[in-house]
């Protein structure tokens, strides 16, 4: 005598709802394999002064504020993170520097010196400034490689610096004393923005490149 399955019965309801059940677990499992779901933690975010992909290892100075329109860069010491183990889980390589703020208004920088690992304010001369200064303006970006241009520019021969700030839309060229031209370039580059999700100090989970983003224009 063979068996009858009647979809519209009890049996017919029971073997639905495990297909159903099945589905279900499928999606979770997926969502969890593509980090969907994960736990990452608690959330630090900071400008960037050193990157060691060989390493394995992010150097940042604490945003205090975390106000993209209004950062505050003054909490030390820099905090150093191991990178996540899971290459996804690392953004774009967020570019280095020791920048911290460009005070056009009082003409001066504010750097962190890693040799005294602290910060340090530059008075400058202003030579020229221009502002509002988009990132595709012929000034800042170059067609021709569809890319922005390299700065700062260092001039010894005049003696004088020119330097960008994204987010102030802000080209401005100083001068400094003779001293300050041999410090590295980075001097008076400001680095990326970055936000590092952990659960144990110093070891992130995840890490992403905010001015990568269009919210984070230094």
């Amino acid at each position: 005598m063979g068996l009858v399955c009647d979809p519209k019965g009890k049996g017919g309801n029971e073997m639905i709802r495990k297909v159903m059940l099945a589905i279900m677990l499928c999606i979770v499992s997926a969502l969890f394999m593509s980090g969907c779901g994960r736990d990452y933690g608690k959330v630090d975010q900071g400008r960037v002064i050193e990157f060691d992909r060989d390493r394995g290892t992010v150097t940042m100075i604490r945003d205090v504020k975390t106000d993209p329109g209004n950062p505050e860069y003054t909490y030390l010491p820099p905090l150093t993170y191991s990178l996540p183990k899971n290459v996804s889980d690392i953004g774009a390589e967020p570019k280095t520097g020791y920048r911290m703020k460009l005070d056009a208004a009082n003409a001066r920088i504010i750097i962190f010196d890693p040799v005294t690992k602290n910060f340090r304010t530059i008075e400058y001369k202003p030579v020229k400034q221009t502002e509002n200064v988009e990132k595709n303006d012929p000034l800042v970006f170059d067609k021709s490689i569809g890319r922005e241009k390299d700065f700062p520019v260092i001039d010894k021969i005049s003696k004088t610096i020119m330097v960008y700030s994204r987010r102030q839309k802000i080209v401005t060229t100083f001068s400094v004393q003779e001293e300050f031209l041999s410090m590295p370039p980075k001097t008076w580059e400001a680095g990326d923005d970055i936000r590092v999700n952990y659960r144990e100090d110093g070891k992130a989970l995840k890490m992403t490149n905010l001015s990568r983003t269009e919210s984070y224009k230094k």
